[in-house]
């Protein structure tokens, strides 16, 4: 069996992976992901389309070059079509979630396996998230508690974590919030040998 690796920072997909079993090695693909994202929305690519294209870039650089299959993975989040990064700093984290505040968004978790040059498998899952009317008082003290980690997710938030509790519906899977659609990508894998049948 060839070595797998996840070309990825995020802990969340990483402890995603090793709780279902699989071995794997990470090297986080060395992208600056800010100009792809912007070529990309320039020519007309929507945040689902982007996220792909992001999944697909990280997959390749790092599997170019070695033996084996490499995982790639992102995810945007749309905001009525308009798609919103990671905060920057906790003022920033608050100007979101002040623009999520009681309304329906949607993220988009894609997930590609490259091997060599190529692409051999993709697939992108999209979920329904609608925020609830949280007051202020509330809003300062999940910033307080939750702090900078909220300055590495989308959206400000780890459903994970005390952001469940900004959420009043959520349609899709609990693993593409996190960042990876888990149930595909387990059942390639397993037709790879990568995962016990």
């Amino acid at each position: 069996m060839s070595a797998l690796v996840l070309a990825s920072r995020s802990p969340a997909r990483a402890r995603l992976l090793a709780d279902a079993g699989v071995s794997f090695t990470v090297q986080a693909a060395e992208l600056d992901e800010a100009p792809l994202k912007a070529r990309a929305l320039a020519r007309g690519r929507s945040p689902r389309e982007v996220a792909c294209d992001l999944a697909e870039a990280k997959g390749l650089a790092v599997a170019r070059g070695r033996q084996g299959l490499v995982i790639g993975a992102d995810q945007t989040l749309d905001l009525e079509g308009r798609l919103l990064d990671k905060p920057p700093t906790l003022a920033d984290a608050r100007s979101q979630l002040q623009a999520l505040r009681g309304r329906e968004h949607r993220l988009h978790a894609a997930v590609t396996v490259s091997e060599g040059e190529a692409v051999i498998w993709r697939t992108v899952e999209t979920v329904r998230l609608r925020m609830r009317g949280f007051s202020d008082g509330f809003l300062d003290a999940y910033l307080t508690r939750e702090g900078e980690a909220l300055l590495g997710c989308v959206g400000a938030y780890r459903l994970e974590a005390m952001g469940v509790q900004l959420f009043e519906a959520i349609d899709g899977h609990y693993f593409a919030v996190l960042g990876l659609p888990l149930l595909p990508l387990l059942h390639f894998l397993r037709a790879q040998g990568h995962v016990a049948a």
